[in-house]
């Protein structure tokens, strides 16, 4: 990939690697790895950057890429269910095009999330046992968190995919540095990034890199859920002090009416 976290808002992503970087990681993009050989305790690994091979030798190698669904040996095939690229086909109340049979959390596809797969369970649960009306996971409105330092937390489109999708968009951001409890908590570094459709104030996204912000985001994945506009939040009170004023001080900078910076 060309970038860290290539998922994430490329803003935030250059922010995290420029802390990863600080902290005295070597971030290698555009590279890929062809061969690993190993060693007495070490592994050599031929990696290609920029159309040449070079090789290092590391103590340890960790390969985390992609997802693969548990698909195997459940009797998928015998009963009709269809299966793409290991993951089982599913509409949006997770119902297979086999009646009666759904499929729920990672065999189910993206997100690849602890809480969309808890909430489909609960859902499904509901359909069981009768239940008329439900509410179905809705991908654009659930949060996406990386346990890193600093941690990563988003939802909604990224300030690309809002230009993408047509969108006129006003965009705020807030930086942690401006934040009294960021600064005494020792944690300064980091950023909050509100994105909002200019014609209607709906919020398209949002992204934060900083202490916390797997907590923090929350508030606007119940914003989003609610409908809210920009004249919601700026209307909003937060408390003081809280980690959580970046995000009304984002919200407002996306308007040209920021406070403390």
């Amino acid at each position: 990939m060309d970038r860290i976290l290539p998922v994430e808002d490329a803003e935030i992503s250059a922010f995290a690697k420029k802390q990863f970087v600080k902290q005295g990681m070597q971030i290698l993009e555009k590279a890929t790895v062809k061969k690993l050989d190993r060693g007495q305790g070490t592994v050599t690994a031929h990696i290609e950057i920029g159309g040449k091979v070079e090789t290092r030798t590391f103590d340890t190698v960790i390969s985390a890429v992609g997802i693969v669904g548990n698909v195997e040996n459940l009797g998928l095939e015998a009963l009709g269910v269809k299966v793409d690229r290991t993951h089982v086909v599913v509409d949006r109340y997770c119902r297979t095009n086999v009646d009666g049979i759904y499929a729920i959390g990672d065999i189910a596809g993206a997100p690849w999330l602890a809480h969309k797969a808890s909430h489909e369970g609960v859902m499904v649960a509901e359909l069981v046992a009768g239940k008329n009306h439900v509410h179905t996971v809705r991908p654009d409105h659930i949060a996406g968190c990386t346990y890193c330092h600093p941690q990563v937390a988003s939802v909604g489109l990224t300030e690309e995919k809002a230009r993408a999708a047509g969108h006129d968009i006003k965009v705020g951001r807030f930086p942690f540095i401006g934040n009294g409890k960021a600064i005494a908590l020792g944690e300064p570094e980091g950023m909050v990034k509100t994105i909002f459709d200019a014609k209607t104030g709906e919020l398209l996204g949002a992204h934060m890199v900083g202490a916390e912000v797997t907590e923090l985001i929350q508030g606007y994945v119940v914003g989003r859920m609610l409908e809210t506009t920009e004249e919601d939040l700026m209307n909003t009170v937060f408390p003081h002090p809280t980690l959580s004023e970046m995000m009304h001080e984002s919200v407002l900078d996306a308007y040209g009416r920021a406070l403390h910076f």
